[in-house]
């Protein structure tokens, strides 16, 4: 039996926490802050973002990591340990070139059968439920098509929501116009956010005010997955209140197993904006 290792990449909001203890292997998306670039959760962590992101001159711009560092980082692994099989889960190939340069690279490996690249369709801690879920089937002896099997049945049965706090961030980086923008801003508009069957982020609805949006995404999980037992990871950008809140709220209507609280990246944090607040919800 070969050893399973997983490599993901840092829009998966995984806590570092959490990436120690499970071995998981995390190969950085870049940010660039008024002509300096960062590696996303390396060099620049999200507190740190979130001060510095109200005060560039400019909107962030955020780039993949290249084929040659995911070459790197499957070389390394493959040489340590001679029987491994490498389970690369990115984010949607919809959002970022992320998942195709990790395709690359395993074309550039001697024997590229060792690599399996999987898209996982969503975004931050939407990828970071695969790939917990994709350790811990490894740490049971499972085998790589189980586990990429186990991949797909989550991906269907999890669904990622965004409350973005302004519209100021989705105008700078092109998804609504400033006209839109400046109008939702004078109506307090909320967006919710929610990520596609093809991973591909669409508008569930438009509510105004902050309370009136978390008890509407109350409403839209109770529609989605009705009683059924589900797990959630609750996302928080400059502050955990508003996640604690949104997670009371969950807690008090669904039937909630267990509660994951995490930052939203600064990958993410650029284009969804300070105050954003992120629900995955999995089906158990």
């Amino acid at each position: 039996m070969s050893t399973i290792r997983i490599v993901t990449d840092s829009t998966a909001d995984i806590p570092e926490t959490v990436r120690t203890e499970l071995g998981i292997e995390m190969v950085p998306l870049k940010i660039n802050i008024d002509g300096t670039t960062y590696l996303d959760n390396v060099t620049l962590h999200p507190d740190q973002f979130y001060q510095m992101l109200p005060r560039a001159s400019a909107t962030p711009q955020t780039s993949q990591p290249s084929p040659a560092e995911f070459l790197e980082v499957y070389t390394r692994i493959l040489s340590e340990t001679p029987d491994v099989h490498i389970i690369s889960i990115h984010v949607s190939s919809r959002f970022s070139g992320t998942y195709q340069s990790a395709t690359i690279a395993r074309s550039m490996l001697e024997d590229e059968s060792r690599v399996t690249v999987v898209d996982s369709l969503s975004a931050t801690y939407g990828i970071g439920v695969l790939v917990t879920a994709a350790v811990r089937a490894a740490q049971e002896g499972k085998s790589v098509e189980e586990i990429v099997a186990l991949s797909a049945h989550l991906r269907k049965n999890t669904k990622v929501y965004f409350l973005v706090d302004t519209l100021e961030y989705l105008q700078k980086g092109g998804r609504i116009g400033k006209a839109a923008a400046l109008f939702g801003s004078l109506l307090n508009i909320k967006p919710i956010l929610s990520i596609d069957n093809d991973g591909e982020v669409f508008s569930l609805d438009k509510v105004r005010g902050q309370k009136k949006a978390m008890s509407r995404i109350v409403d839209i999980i109770k529609q989605d997955f009705g009683d059924d037992p589900i797990t959630i990871a609750v996302e928080y950008t400059t502050s955990q209140l508003p996640a604690d809140e949104m997670a009371s709220l969950i807690h008090a209507s669904a039937n909630v197993l267990s509660t994951q609280y995490t930052w939203i990246g600064p990958v993410i944090g650029t284009h969804a904006g300070p105050g954003t607040v992120g629900v995955i919800v999995t089906r158990v």
